[in-house]
């Protein structure tokens, strides 16, 4: 019992350790290295290498674009939710609305209809900046968001492992859907679990929700890439949940301390890149916990049963179907890092 409460701390610590640290060990001086230069060449390819370079800067300049660094992207993420998103959230309601409630006091000084006025005007401005400025922008945000998120994740995992695993494009788009189904059950299974009577046990039972959560989001470009189906990456996570649940508590933490949602998205939008960046880097523990935790299995059995009934009416072939929770993959030891 002490070695399983001590390899599960363990765990916990360096999961946290590797979030943090990560984050300000990555190294971006050589993002721009092309992968296809370590690979041996033969003559012939140098050859046609030689002649593409001679062709002049004329047609590189009309048929190449250059891809966005990790760097942009991250300036770009922090500008458009820090310093377009949330300040303009901060700006309405601690400085617009404070100027509006002075001037209505100017206006409306000594009468009795001053509380029910302002409560009138507060409440169609701020019906108003969200139908008109929040619900767009924050749409606009979670497509942008998704595209900046794989750019980063991409070009980290380019620079660190090489070329991603390709896979079948419907293969690609039956693991999307069945693993964005499972990820919208999950969080409302964690919604359900605040919900518990015992004070403070339902707190503590969805904040181990959200960070497995959020670990799971950030190490999923890198597994992705690699090509483990979803599955196996859940099977992963709770094998090896102390690492992982340590590993999201500082994004879970800080999402936490609004009790807006959308606040709590632009925090987790700007912060998320990072994570991705040192999931990415992290070496996960390679001692497999003895007590693993199957918060996962409830949901994969929902969505593997509505799962299949869609998939069923489509006729796709069994091949390219969801596994069902008696083949999960089990996992006994670490994955190879390229």
């Amino acid at each position: 019992m002490a070695d399983s409460t001590k390899e599960i701390v363990n765990g916990i610590v360096q999961g946290f350790r590797d979030s943090i640290i990560k984050i300000f060990r990555y190294d971006t001086t050589s993002e721009k290295c092309d992968p296809k230069k370590s690979e041996p060449q033969t003559t012939l390819a140098r050859r046609r290498a030689e002649k593409q370079k001679l062709k002049g800067n004329a047609d590189s300049i009309k048929g190449n674009k250059k891809e966005p660094t990790v760097k942009q992207r991250l300036f770009q993420c922090s500008l458009w939710n820090g310093g377009v998103f949330l300040m303009s959230i901060v700006l309405f309601n601690w400085a617009l609305l404070p100027c509006l409630l002075w001037f209505t006091q100017l206006l409306f000084a000594g009468s009795e209809n001053l509380n029910v006025t302002w409560l009138w005007i507060s409440s169609l401005l701020s019906w108003i900046f969200g139908a008109l400025w929040i619900l767009p922008l924050f749409v606009i945000s979670k497509i942008v968001n998704c595209m900046w998120f794989q750019d980063i994740a991409d070009a980290a995992y380019v620079k660190s492992r090489g070329r991603p695993t390709p896979i079948n494009l419907s293969v690609l788009v039956a693991d999307l859907l069945f693993s964005l189904l499972l990820q919208a059950f999950f969080l409302i299974q964690s919604t359900l679990a605040t919900f518990l009577p015992i004070p403070g046990v339902g707190y503590m039972v969805g904040f181990i929700h959200m960070s497995l959560l959020y670990s799971l989001y950030a190490f999923e470009y890198k597994w992705f890439n690699m090509g483990w189906e979803v599955h196996k990456r859940l099977a992963y996570i709770e094998s090896f949940w102390p690492y992982f649940l340590g590993f999201g508590i500082p994004l879970a933490f800080l999402t936490s301390m609004s009790a807006s949602v959308v606040i709590s998205g632009c925090i987790f939008s700007i912060l998320f890149p990072l994570f991705i960046l040192s999931a990415n880097d992290a070496e996960e523990k390679s001692q497999i916990c003895h007590s693993p935790l199957r918060l996962f299995a409830p949901v994969v059995m929902i969505t593997n049963i509505l799962f299949r009934q869609s998939v069923k009416s489509k006729n796709v072939p069994p091949s390219q179907q969801p596994m069902s929770p008696k083949k999960q993959t089990r996992i006994t030891e670490p994955p190879i890092h390229r």
